[in-house]
């Protein structure tokens, strides 16, 4: 979703239409594929997911930018365009390039060239991979410029996901106070505008079920904190271990991504004595942990008599189709949370949105409950 969403920044910068296709989980045109023994749709219309330019709508702060299209249309419009390679870009800024030096250049190639139709090779290196958007030396000089444009401000979840938050809104936190609902209002209005914070919900991120494993690998290669992880706002830093074994360095790792049910209540605990913590009253746990070890957790914030509700992903009444893009419905939650422990995306939004960065924290081993 970030390397979709600054693909088309580079698009608007540049004055052209941004072309779009669908999530792809597997290209070999085949209806379906299959993830832990599960079918799953091999596409997912990104329509699915978002509303907004990146889509297709129009942008309300710039009317006469181009639209987005969908692929489908580009490839009868555009037969025959001209291609560029981004691994000579690449050549030519360096491999270690920002995020801001990256559009750059590419907002003059595309404005210096004749052609309506520009392609970029699609065997070639992606403009924003992995190594941009997880390295916030190079990914984050693009944000005071990127985060106050349409592509941000105007971004909305798709009606499928609004639709899932208004019918599973009292289970994620009841309230007495009267919500418009998402999906009976239209959207006329910014991100920030739309999505308002929910009083009293604490949503914790515990990805679970496939991550010990990964958690393990970061430490081995040595990871940070990835880009939108580590504005330099957020209370919460990380500084890599040096001098220590193996076994100590993935066990300091393991503390910031797979931390225990006790490790969890406690870091929970000493969020809401926090000043930017009060007044949480209920937790929404964001996993893919299995049932049992998300029964274990809920039942440890009960047995601590702090909290007045509590609900998880596993607790949503979805239909089909929502249950194919749940984690995006995570996701709204997490950013319409007062306070969240999410990564990546959820910061995003919500540090695009204004959200006090204070209220964005992350995994930490718990320095003290006595505040």
């Amino acid at each position: 979703m970030q390397e979709l969403l600054l693909n088309h920044y580079v698009a608007y910068r540049a004055g052209r239409s941004f072309v779009f296709s669908n999530y792809t989980w597997n290209d070999d045109r085949s209806l379906y594929s299959y993830f832990n023994n599960k079918p799953i749709p091999s596409q997912i219309p990104y329509t699915a997911l978002i509303q907004g330019p990146t889509v297709g709508a129009p942008m309300r702060a710039d009317p006469a930018a181009p639209l987005a299209v969908m692929k489908d249309f580009w490839d009868k419009v555009c037969p025959n365009p001209t291609v560029i390679r981004n691994d000579d870009v690449i050549a030519s800024l360096g491999r270690t390039t920002t995020a801001q030096l990256m559009i750059d250049k590419w907002v003059e190639l595309l404005t210096s060239t004749e052609d309506p139709c520009v392609e970029v090779a699609p065997d070639s290196w992606q403009l924003f991979d992995i190594f941009i958007l997880g390295d916030p030396n190079r990914l984050l000089d693009a944000w005071p410029s990127f985060s106050a444009s349409p592509i941000l401000t105007e971004i909305g979840w798709s009606p499928l996901i609004e639709l899932a938050f208004d019918e599973n809104r009292e289970l994620i936190l009841p309230s007495s106070t009267q919500y418009p609902l998402l999906s009976s209002t239209p959207f006329t209005h910014t991100n920030a505008q739309r999505y308002r914070i929910l009083p009293g919900l604490l949503v914790l991120h515990a990805r679970h079920g496939d991550f010990e494993e990964h958690c393990q690998n970061l430490a081995d290669w040595d990871s940070g904190y990835t880009g939108y992880n580590a504005f330099s706002s957020l209370p919460d830093r990380f500084e890599k271990p040096r001098g220590v074994t193996p076994e100590e360095k993935r066990e300091i790792y393991r503390r910031h991504c797979y931390p225990t049910i006790e490790e969890i209540a406690q870091r929970a605990e000493e969020v809401r004595k926090s000043e930017a913590g009060r007044g949480l009253r209920g937790v929404y746990i964001m996993t893919n942990g299995p049932v049992a070890w998300v029964s274990a957790l809920k039942a440890a914030f009960d047995a601590s008599g702090k909290w007045a509700h509590v609900a998880s992903s596993r607790d949503l009444v979805l239909n089909q189709e929502q249950k194919y893009v749940q984690q995006a419905v995570d996701m709204l939650i997490g950013q319409r949370a007062q306070f969240s422990s999410l990564s990546g995306q959820v910061i995003m939004l919500r540090m695009a949105n204004g959200i006090s960065p204070e209220t964005n924290r992350h995994w930490q081993p718990v320095r003290s409950l006595n505040s």
